[in-house]
């Protein structure tokens, strides 16, 4: 079912990758809130949000698949 990875280690990685999703929202807040934030970091850290929120919803799936009758 799961990569070789039980559901366990599955379920600790989403717990992680949320917190690191969580983690760089806020510094994107905070970036922001400067007198000149940095665009270009801004933009970077943007795109690795995406890319976590992408790995979540892989993990998800695994530990959630839906069942197509």
């Amino acid at each position: 079912m799961n990569d070789d990875l039980s559901e366990d280690a599955l379920t600790a990685r989403l717990t992680e990758l949320r917190q690191d999703h969580a983690d760089l929202d806020a510094a994107v807040q905070a970036i922001s809130a400067t007198p000149l934030p940095d665009m270009l970091l801004i933009a970077r850290l943007k795109r690795k949000k995406l890319a976590l929120k992408d790995e979540i919803a892989r993990i998800e799936d695994q530990l959630n698949p839906d069942i197509i009758a």
